[in-house]
């Protein structure tokens, strides 16, 4: 397939474009960056620079889009949040915007979102079927994904990407958080009985794969492992993977005063399942944590 991809110079996208080199499509990738885009995505990748190069004779059988402002990496000021919102809202409408324009509309649209969807869910165990929360975070999530589900209007098949916490020996937070574990300094979070839903990268990837096959997944998609477990579980597990002790806790009171309304992200949780994609069929690598660190840990080891 020729397929467009937005945001495939982040850790995900990479990871991405490289399963779909291996399996024969042929892609050219978004980027403010374009010049790095042979380096970080692959020498046979085509670079776009700006929408303004998708013309109306531009031919995409699969747009995957996965645009968006890291959502953690700045304090989330009034000018922050506008900056997040425009990033994932305002750029998948000018995206749908040219697809609409475009004499050959693409087969299938897959578009990113986040479990942060659900807001702070509390123990409820959370299907897709579930209600969105009400936080910023989650109307976030809410206004982009209308955004995105304008390609359904179109005539695509259209998949929402609600992603959990994608665990990545490379990057992301696990990379952040494997130095000081592997000193023993790891930490819980406040009480730690806040969910955290979890994906290993290679499950990740490989649903974004099946997606794109199946002509019979539409709507939203849990992007998390079957077995979703608490910040306490997780911290535990983690240093047990690395063979540490993990037995400190990071007081939630500092942490609300060092990142203020982000600290949302931390402090609270969702305890997530995967209902739609299992019951397509979709049988996950690593549906528990222990192995799923095991094994990640041991690949940079």
């Amino acid at each position: 397939m020729q397929i467009l991809i937005t945001g495939g110079t982040g850790l995900i996208g990479r990871r991405l474009c490289a399963a779909l080199i291996a399996g024969g499509h042929e892609l050219t990738v978004l980027s403010r960056r374009p010049q790095q885009v042979a380096q970080l995505c692959g020498n046979n990748v085509k670079p776009m620079s700006s929408l303004d190069e998708y013309l109306p004779d531009s031919r995409f059988d699969a747009v995957i889009n996965l645009v968006g402002e890291p959502i953690v990496d700045a304090r989330w000021t009034e000018r922050r949040k506008q900056l997040l919102r425009q990033s994932r809202i305002e750029l998948t409408e000018a995206l749908l915007q040219k697809i609409h324009q475009a004499r050959y509309r693409p087969k299938v649209f897959l578009s990113g979102s986040a479990i942060g969807f659900y807001g702070d869910g509390g123990d409820v165990l959370l299907s897709e079927q579930s209600a969105a929360g009400g936080d910023f975070g989650a109307h976030l999530c809410v206004d982009w994904e209308a955004a995105a589900m304008t390609a359904a209007s179109l005539g695509l098949r259209t998949c929402i990407l609600r992603t959990g916490l994608v665990l990545d020996s490379a990057g992301g937070m696990l990379k952040k958080m494997r130095l000081p574990f592997s000193l023993g300094l790891g930490a819980r979070i406040g009480h730690g009985r806040q969910w955290m839903s979890w994906i290993h990268i290679q499950d990740y990837i490989a649903i974004v794969l099946f997606l794109l096959e199946h002509e019979n997944a539409a709507g939203c998609f849990n992007m998390v492992a079957p077995e979703p477990v608490t910040n306490h579980q997780f911290t535990r597990l983690l240093g047990k993977a690395l063979h540490r002790p993990a037995i400190f806790v990071a007081p939630a009171l500092l942490l609300k005063l060092a990142m203020g309304e982000m600290s949302e992200l931390l402090l609270g949780g969702q305890r997530v399942v995967p209902a739609k994609i299992q019951t397509l069929g979709y049988v996950f690598r690593y549906p528990s944590l222990l192995p799923a660190l095991t094994d990640l840990l041991q690949s940079t080891s």
